[in-house]
Formats: structure tokens, C-alpha cells, sequence
């Protein structure tokens, strides 16, 4: 299988020129890698007429970790923030329906049914106990379902979640509150330039190839991730009354610099969570797992190290 590897790592290399003429092939091309060097898979599930994307690597037998992406992302956030993480856990990345490659009806996103579509999404694996993680959309998501579902949930990580009315706007809602455009919001081209900009401190090196397509699939999306956002302000549900719901050992993790949701949220979750810890990462922007993947794994990894230790 390494030599497998190797030989694709040559053959890329190689055609690069042919691979930059072809970007959704140079798309794939390194999503595989990345999942190859993960340990993951791409796999499908059915649940309640939906089809459900997801990777799942490292031992099935194992401890399960099952990691939510945020709004307009997909499960690939998660690829080089799992590499450590699956020589010891069963690691499990989804696309939440109307992301990625999983099912797109016309039906509801708002938190409170995404919440539950995750505990269908569960009972299908058969899964009894997880650690749950989330960024973003992903980690109000994540909370709602540790609130509502406190004895399946052996930890939760939330990596600059939304659904808290911050001490200290961010700017995204300032922006909002005073009528301009959503910056997380991709209606032309040059808008995903922006788009990484703001979301990120130092965002992810793209070759221009790339960057153009990616840039055009988030335009196509535009209108679908519009009708999203609108949902979840219109049917916005509060953590603050959820999460002293919440028994599960509680990791906050925050970039300092995040302009999307503001690290001041902290302020207000910690004093209503039982257990909590807390790491903000200097120069750091609202998704730390792309960002800075290995060094937010470690302290992923420690905090569930913490939890093991505090239980023997």
C-alpha cells in the first residue's frame, strides 16, 4: 500500500501541467492523498431517504470521534487535523445534508433538525458512545445534540462555535446587524478571495487553478447557502438554556484573532458548562483545524488525554 503511495505522489508530480489544465481532477487527486495519509475512506450511508457522505478511518473497535463542519464547508475541513488522531480512534468526518457530497433536499438546516439528522446519522452506524466535535455551524450543532442526547456523548469539543451572544460583537455580526454584504457568502468570483481572507489569518496556499475553481463551485452554491444562512437566523436556537444540559467534559478552543465569532463567547459558555477547558490560540483565525491542523490536534489529543487520565 506504501509503494501504492508513492507511485501516485510520483505520478501527480509528474503531471502536474496536465493536473493544473484540469482542477477538479487536481481537486480529487488531493483529497485522496489527503485521506490515504489520514488512514480514511469515503463511504455513503442511507438515513430517513437521505444520502449521507462521510469518512471513517482507524480501528473500528476503538473509541469514536465524529467531527461536524461549519456552514458552506464540508467533511475535507477535517483531513490533516485527523492524521494523529486515527491510530487511536475510530475518526468519523460527515457531510451534514445540503453540504458536500450528502443529499441537498429542499427541507429545513436549521441547528435543531441538523441536530437530529446527526442522531439518525448515529443509530445508523451503531454507534452507543462518541466524542463529538464541531466548528462553527458544526459546533452549535454539536452542542445542541450533547445537550439533547447528554448519555451518548463521552466528550465535546467546540472549535469557535456559533449560537452564543458574544460580550463582544465579531465583525461578521456587525456587518450583518448593520445591512452589508455576508462575507461568508460567495456571489462572484473575487467574493472567495475575500472569503479566505476573513476567515483565516494566514489562509491555505491554493495554486490559482484551484483557487478558480473552487471559487466557481462556491458561486454555484450561492443560492442554496443563502437560503441556508437565512434559516438558521430565522429558526435560531440560543445555546445558553442547552448547555447546562450538557454532562460531557467540555474542551472551548478558539482562535484570538477570529472575526467570524468572537472569542469572547468563552465569557459566557464556561460558567453554564459542568466541566470545561479552555485554549485560545494566538493569530488564529475562526477554523483552526485547516489553519493550523497539527498543532490543534495536539491539544484536541490532550484534552482527551486529560479525560482518561481524570477517569482512571
Amino acid at each position: 500500500m506504501k509503494k501504492l503511495f508513492l507511485a501516485l505522489v510520483l505520478l501527480l508530480a509528474t503531471g502536474a501541467g496536465v493536473l493544473y489544465g484540469f482542477p477538479a481532477t487536481l481537486l480529487a487527486s488531493m483529497q485522496w492523498l489527503e485521506q490515504r495519509a489520514a488512514g480514511l475512506s469515503h463511504e455513503r450511508v442511507e438515513v430517513a431517504d437521505l444520502s449521507i457522505h462521510y469518512y471513517r478511518g482507524g480501528p473500528r473497535d476503538g473509541q469514536t470521534i465524529l467531527m461536524i463542519h461549519g456552514f458552506g464547508a464540508d467533511k475535507d475541513n477535517w483531513l490533516r487535523f485527523a492524521r494523529p488522531l486515527t491510530e487511536r480512534f475510530q475518526v468519523i468526518a460527515l457531510d451534514l445534508p445540503g453540504f458536500g457530497d450528502s443529499s441537498k433536499p429542499n427541507a429545513s438546516y436549521d441547528v435543531g433538525t441538523q441536530a437530529e439528522r446527526v442522531a439518525s446519522f448515529v443509530q445508523a452506524l451503531d454507534i452507543d458512545r462518541l466524542h463529538l466535535l464541531g466548528n462553527s455551524m458544526g459546533g452549535h450543532i454539536a452542542a445542541l445534540y450533547a445537550a439533547r442526547y447528554p448519555q451518548r456523548v463521552s466528550s465535546l469539543a467546540l472549535f469557535a462555535n456559533a449560537g452564543i451572544d458574544a460580550p463582544v460583537k465579531s465583525e461578521l455580526i456587525a456587518r450583518l446587524e448593520s445591512g452589508a454584504t455576508n462575507p461568508l457568502l460567495v456571489q462572484k468570483p473575487a467574493d472567495f478571495e475575500r472569503l479566505l481572507d476573513f476567515v483565516f489569518v494566514e489562509p491555505p496556499p491554493l495554486p490559482a487553478p484551484l483557487k478558480r475553481y473552487l471559487a466557481e463551485r462556491a458561486v454555484d452554491n450561492s443560492t442554496h447557502h443563502q437560503q441556508v444562512f437565512t434559516q438558521l437566523i430565522e429558526r435560531y436556537i440560543p445555546l445558553e438554556p442547552e448547555l447546562p444540559k450538557i454532562k460531557a467534559p467540555t474542551l472551548l478552543l478558539w482562535g484570538a484573532r477570529d472575526r467570524v465569532l468572537d472569542v469572547s463567547s468563552i465569557e459566557v459558555m464556561r460558567p453554564l458548562l459542568r466541566r470545561s477547558s479552555v485554549v485560545i490560540m494566538e493569530d488564529l483565525g475562526h477554523a483552526p483545524m485547516i489553519e493550523r491542523p497539527q498543532e490543534t490536534a495536539g491539544h484536541y489529543l490532550s484534552f482527551l488525554d486529560g479525560i482518561a487520565d481524570a477517569e482512571d
